[in-house]
């Protein structure tokens, strides 16, 4: 057995649990690949994600890619949160294959988090690729950590942004971009 399959079977034990009984004799090794799974962000570069996929910008107007879907695990009590993220920047040179904005995001995503860095690391990802005149990101998610212990509150939304460049210098240019992701 793997040191983190053992780990999980004495959690199991801690818990009341029987590791032995048919339903879990499984379930270390599951866990386990579930976590690697889960956690693969930390065994990714913002390079290798990239992948050259950088082209020669023909206007400098914003992109904006929406409601990018993500889960992950909330580093206080390794619980899910999930939701949407928005991602904006106003090229200079160039602009990054669409794909890998999701990407940038996911990579982000499949790390022990707080929302708040995410946001910020996904806004700098996005800002150190590019050069960017711009960089704006808005995370919309709901925490388990929040609805299914402590305060349970079911239908809570937490909100967080990160701007850089002209979308934090210029209410003219954060504006545009809050108005196109709602």
């Amino acid at each position: 057995m793997e040191p983190m399959e053992e780990q999980i079977r004495q959690i199991l034990l801690a818990i009341g649990e029987d590791p032995a009984r048919e339903g879990l004799l499984k379930t270390p090794a599951r866990v386990s690949k579930s976590l690697q799974f889960l956690t693969r962000g930390y065994r990714q570069n913002l390079k290798e994600v990239v992948n050259g996929a950088l082209f020669t910008a023909e206007s400098d107007d914003m992109v904006i890619v929406r409601d990018i879907e993500f889960f992950s695990l909330c580093e206080h009590h390794m619980l899910p949160f999930f939701g949407k993220c928005h991602v904006g920047y106003i090229p200079k040179k160039k602009i990054l294959g669409v794909s890998k904005v999701a990407r940038i995001v996911e990579m982000f995503a499949r790390r022990l988090q707080i929302q708040e860095r995410m946001t910020k690391q996904v806004s700098q990802a996005i800002m150190e690729i590019l050069d960017a005149e711009g960089v704006g990101v808005v995370i919309e998610a709901q925490h388990l950590c929040m609805q299914m212990r402590g305060v349970e509150k079911q239908h809570s939304i937490m909100t967080s942004s990160a701007m850089l460049g002209s979308f934090r210098r210029e209410l003219a240019t954060r504006n545009e971009f809050t108005r196109l992701i709602r």
